[in-house]
């Protein structure tokens, strides 16, 4: 027997019990005669004693020990002497007096500490990941997934939902991301695509009558990486039939407030609060806000439209917008520090960043010369200006505008320390618009996918009028981050074929890529809907770390590449041959 306990786990409960304990050796003191080990494994560490009184043979052997070496040591659970308990340890008031010691294996000198606290480089982490998956803050990140996703199934098991995979291996679809291919061996010329998610499939499967679905899946995409992106990563994915939007958003907000709880103690406020899609947009320049600070965005374009600035005027005419926020407290911002504000705005797609400083005697800029007295008071009254604040206006098209002050509204919120950390503020975002019309590729595209319903009430635009059909699609965020997003389905292969015909597939294109979905929808399909989370997101965020790179047990690079096992790499030429493959010359 390797252990009877493990290290973190012992208390006083366990004195005078004679126990073995293995792990690895985190790191040795010799005082006075005596050799203290401090025993790690995934529980947490203990002082283990080599006593020269106890056993002359293993308190020599003790001498030998050197960080990460794994040992298995027998001895006696016994009170630390007064003076010398660690409040810091769960296990700092004992310690275990060693009789027999074991060296299951050496280590290596490690190429960093195996420490918290120690500031290590993301490449070396990466590239020796077995080690730093043994500090205790990193392991404590992949104990909170575990109990996440044990939450998970806990709760949608008992609401009756069935867990159900779905192949890994599937077609390749024009929608989305880009696919990860998978050449066909057997089928000369052919690929299979690994999915960026089971979205077909698990439609399938409410045709197939299984009513709620579930699955804990890996999703890959083939796309440039960010930190919080990852080519394979993990959704908590759903569908239910016989379901209308409402049930699905207050099943889903009771299933985050109960795993929440349940696993780090927090309390999310009930019902959630809703924002429609544009509203959030409006307020806050964003469709994933984080709600736990102010500086809303204020309309100025009534304002801007009797103004004498011509720049304001002609965007308004033009059907753009002209919106501003209040910096509170940054009127005293150098004309250098206001310029890199500017710099930040023009960086996200703005002309420039109009401003005015508010002092005891009224607006101060350049600008304010445009503006009649009471219009400048309608101004400062609008954004809630007070002496010493500083109000920022943006004028440019929706899109540009909300981008531009939605960012600087978040950059504004750190650099003033408006953020409460502690604070968890979960919504809804409903009524997303169905399409987007992409000026580059000169068609319209789907904002969520192709397979979401349009309102009901919406389905005459569909001809008519199509940027005004709004979906019924509904996001949840969380400290301005998408945790999940999900819609009601088109069930109709009718209005499906209409909204693919709106996308620019062709008839010929639909029924190639996705003609087994269309035929199953003409058998009986019943409404139904879904959901999925991002999972991975989700422990960041209640780990409180700002990469779910810090998350994912074996990551890959912002190039995709697994600093560990090399991956990618080549293959032989055997292999290739085997898949009817030829590797391009490089030139």
């Amino acid at each position: 027997m390797f252990r009877t306990d493990y290290c973190g786990k012992i208390t006083q409960k366990d004195l005078d019990k004679e126990i073995t304990l293995s792990g690895w050796v985190h790191r040795r003191r010799d005082h006075g005669g005596l050799t203290f080990i401090d025993l790690r494994d995934r529980e947490g560490l203990v002082q283990v004693v080599f006593n020269p009184q106890i056993s002359e043979a293993v308190h020599s052997e003790a001498h030998g020990l050197r960080s990460e070496f794994v040992i298995q040591v027998t001895g006696k659970v016994a009170l630390r002497p007064e003076g010398t308990e660690n409040k810091d340890l769960p296990t700092g008031e004992i310690e275990i007096h060693v009789s027999d010691l074991v060296i299951l294996n050496r280590s290596k000198t490690p190429p960093f500490l195996i420490e918290d606290d120690e500031e290590i480089s993301e490449v070396l982490r990466l590239k020796y990941r077995y080690l730093d998956l043994r500090r205790p803050a990193v392991q404590k990140h992949f104990i909170l997934r575990h109990k996440m996703s044990q939450a998970v199934r806990q709760f949608l098991n008992a609401q009756g939902f069935l867990e159900i995979e779905t192949p890994f291996l599937t077609k390749s679809t024009p929608e989305g991301a880009r696919d990860f291919l998978v050449p066909s061996r057997l089928n000369e010329g052919t690929f299979y695509a690994l999915p960026q998610s089971p979205q077909l499939f698990k439609q399938i499967l409410m045709v197939s009558g299984f009513d709620r679905y579930y699955q804990i899946v890996r999703c890959f995409r083939d796309e440039d990486l960010r930190a919080d992106r990852q080519p394979e990563f993990t959704q908590i994915d759903l569908e239910m039939s016989f379901i209308d939007q409402e049930e699905i958003l207050k099943l889903m907000e009771t299933l985050i407030a109960t795993v929440f709880s349940e696993v780090r103690g927090i309390l999310l406020p009930s019902p959630f609060p809703r924002l429609t899609h544009k509203e959030a947009l409006a307020r806050y320049g964003s469709d994933k806000p984080d709600t736990r600070f102010g500086l809303e965005l204020k309309d100025l374009c009534d304002i801007a439209r009797r103004s004498g600035f011509k720049v304001f005027r002609t965007v308004v005419e033009n059907g753009g917008l002209v919106k501003g926020l209040n910096a509170k407290g940054m009127a005293s911002l150098s004309r250098k520090e206001i310029e890199n504000l500017t710099n930040e705005a023009i960086a996200r797609g703005a002309k420039g960043l109009a401003w005015m400083k508010v002092s005891e005697t009224g607006l101060e800029a350049p600008i304010t010369k445009f503006f009649e007295p009471p219009l400048l008071a309608e101004l400062r009254k609008t954004l809630e200006g007070e002496p010493g604040d500083l109000l920022l206006f943006v004028a440019d098209k929706a899109q540009v505008v909300h981008d531009v002050l939605g960012s600087l509204r978040l950059s504004l919120g750190k650099r003033l320390n408006l953020i409460d950390e502690n604070v968890f503020n979960p919504l809804w975002v409903t009524d997303f618009p169905l399409l987007e019309y992409d000026e580059g590729e000169k068609r319209y595209v789907a904002i969520h996918h192709p397979f979401a319903a349009p309102m009901d009430e919406d389905l005459p635009f569909l001809e008519s009028d199509p940027l005004k059909v709004r979906a019924k699609a509904y996001d949840m965020v969380l400290n301005g981050v998408e945790l999940g997003g999900g819609s009601i389905r088109i069930h109709q292969d009718e209005i499906q074929s209409k909204v693919f015909a709106l996308l620019g597939i062709s008839k010929e294109a639909a029924e190639s890529k996705f003609g087994f979905l269309l035929e199953a929808l003409q058998y009986g399909a019943p409404p139904h809907g879904g959901l999925a989370f991002g999972f991975d997101r989700m422990i960041a965020l209640l780990a409180g770390v700002d990469s779910i790179r810090e998350v994912i047990a074996f990551p890959k690079t912002q190039k995709g590449i697994c600093l560990m096992t090399e991956a990618p790499g080549d293959v032989d030429a055997r292999q290739l041959k085997e898949l009817h493959i030829k590797k391009a010359q490089k030139l």
